[in-house]
């Protein structure tokens, strides 16, 4: 893969370059550990206050006027009106769009940012939000926060963290959270997909429960109105201050089977 030419791209390009560029110096190691914990600092400081999540993956190219745009922003404020804040990667398209929707019924509205080659701004509809350096970082917060994850058509990157999500559910790396996908044409290859890996074996007939596929939002929101809030304990409390923080009033863990 060749390397970025423009100054400014190759600039933010370098962090995960250099971090996945094989055996350095071990001072050099250090140096990379102490950026990559900068970058978890930052995001822990940023995003510790903001209550329990829904993540919302989806392409970043879709304009206003793409059906997948209008769909993300209607399922952001009914996230929203269920009590769950409305995360994204913070950029534009349909993340966009579900942090545009919780905004249109007041509701919380956060991003995890990355820096690319090709800038990628914050969309103007976070409450709050961070940019991290590295893809990991990133990954490690949207799921730390979530409770539910929903899917939008959207390319590698999407594709990657819905894959991502269904492996931690399905590993046991962490609980049970629900996964939607939405728009049942637009997801039936990768539906097809799994079902040829329980027939070869190298995935299990349970694992298909682990999502759910579907055009409506209503429906999305009811299956994570069931399977997070009810079976998660959640209720709507304002959070403490600590340190400073400015927190979001937004709905609050307080129990956990």
């Amino acid at each position: 893969m060749a390397l970025p030419t423009d100054p400014a791209a190759a600039s933010h390009a370098a962090p995960d370059i250099v971090l996945l560029e094989g055996p350095r110096s071990r001072l050099r190691e250090l140096g990379t550990i102490i950026r990559a914990g900068r970058d978890f600092l930052r995001g822990y400081r940023a995003l510790h206050f903001v209550g329990p999540c829904v993540t919302i993956f989806g392409s970043a190219r879709f304009k206003e006027d793409h059906p997948s745009y209008a769909q993300a922003r209607a399922l952001g404020a009914a996230v929203a009106r269920l009590g769950f804040t409305v995360m994204t990667g913070g950029g534009p398209g349909v993340m966009e769009a579900a942090n545009r929707g919780a905004r249109d019924v007041g509701g919380p509205s956060v991003g995890c940012n990355i820096e690319l080659p090709f800038e990628q701004q914050p969309n103007p509809y976070l409450d709050r939000s961070v940019t991290c350096r590295y893809f990991f970082v990133r990954k490690v917060l949207l799921f730390k926060y979530s409770y539910a994850f929903v899917a939008l058509p959207g390319g590698l990157g999407t594709l990657d963290e819905l894959a991502e999500a269904l492996t931690l559910i399905q590993t046991g790396k962490i609980r049970q959270f629900p996964v939607v996908l939405m728009d049942r044409t637009y997801w039936a290859p990768f539906t097809q997909m799994l079902q040829t890996m329980v027939t070869a074996g190298t995935i299990s007939p349970g694992d298909l429960d682990l999502m759910l596929v579907t055009d409506s939002v209503d429906e999305a929101v009811a299956h994570i109105d069931r399977v997070a809030v009810k079976s998660f304990g959640l209720r709507r409390a304002r959070p403490s201050r600590w340190l400073g923080e400015r927190a979001l009033d937004v709905v609050r863990k307080v129990a956990q089977s």
